[in-house]
């Protein structure tokens, strides 16, 4: 049968991505705690198309998908890019996966424990001259107004807000990054708001996180700077951009704060 994709192209114009996107697939991802851990991702697979070709064969981003969905980490990544780049003849290929990773979180004084989802996302390219890795994380978190709390005779206004940390670390060897768990980011954003959030609580778990977010007022301000120091802090971490945002409980609008930073 006629191969109609590889047909010549004479507009002379390449094209910067084309691909498949909102594919739900199954994939197995590190686990800090259990080795490995099973979720479903939204996948985009695309590469970069040059402009003497008619178009691209979409079936090959799915037969490369298929051949690698045992793992999907930072360590597989470069493998699957380079098999797009090869089986499609591609300067570039890229690859994003939007997934929920749940982590298991003990309530602060009953201990009873269940599931807190995070939403995590990988966004991975890859060309003849460089390879690239970002991990994505949205962190929920529960902050208290330190305003509020200095001009109220009782009580202070909370929300809940979230932290997103986008970042890239310091290659081990080329084209291979250190490795950060999403445990760790989550750990140093519960260490920067007023409490963390937890799935399940009972009364005593609920009066313990609600004096200990009052004990520990933080405007967006406070918790995206504490956020960015532990980072900066960290010698794996090459750049980042920590943006953290309050959905206000006494305003009809939110508040954000963001810090971009790259190692010199």
């Amino acid at each position: 049968m006629e191969d109609v994709q590889s047909r010549k192209d004479e507009r002379n114009q390449a094209i910067d991505k084309v691909g498949v996107a909102d594919l739900r697939y199954p994939i197995v991802i590190l686990d800090r705690a259990n080795g490995k851990q099973h979720t479903i991702a939204t996948v985009s697979l695309s590469v970069h198309l040059p402009h003497e070709f008619k178009g691209t064969h979409m079936s090959r981003f799915l037969e490369t998908l298929a051949r690698h969905h045992g793992e999907i980490t930072f360590r597989t990544l470069p493998a699957i890019l380079e098999e797009l780049r090869t089986r499609l003849s591609a300067e570039k290929a890229q690859i994003e996966l939007a997934f929920p990773y749940f982590i298991e979180r003990c309530a602060p004084v009953t201990g009873l424990q269940a599931l807190m989802d995070i939403d995590c996302r990988f966004v991975a390219e890859s060309s003849e001259e460089k390879g690239d890795f970002l991990l994505q994380t949205r962190i929920p978190v529960t902050s208290l107004c330190p305003c509020s709390k200095a001009i109220s005779e009782y009580g202070a206004h909370n929300q809940r807000g979230y932290v997103t940390i986008a970042l890239r670390t310091v290659n081990e060897q080329q084209n291979v990054p250190s490795m950060v768990w999403i445990e760790e980011l989550v750990e140093i954003v519960d260490r920067s708001a007023s409490s963390p959030i937890y799935p399940l609580l009972k009364r005593e778990d609920e009066r313990h996180v609600t004096m200990r977010a009052y004990d520990n007022p933080a405007f967006v301000e406070d918790i995206v700077r504490s956020v960015a120091l532990q980072l900066r802090e960290d010698h794996r971490v090459a750049w980042f951009r920590v943006h953290a945002l309050n959905h206000e409980s006494i305003h009809n609008h939110s508040a954000f704060a963001e810090i971009n930073w790259e190692r010199p």
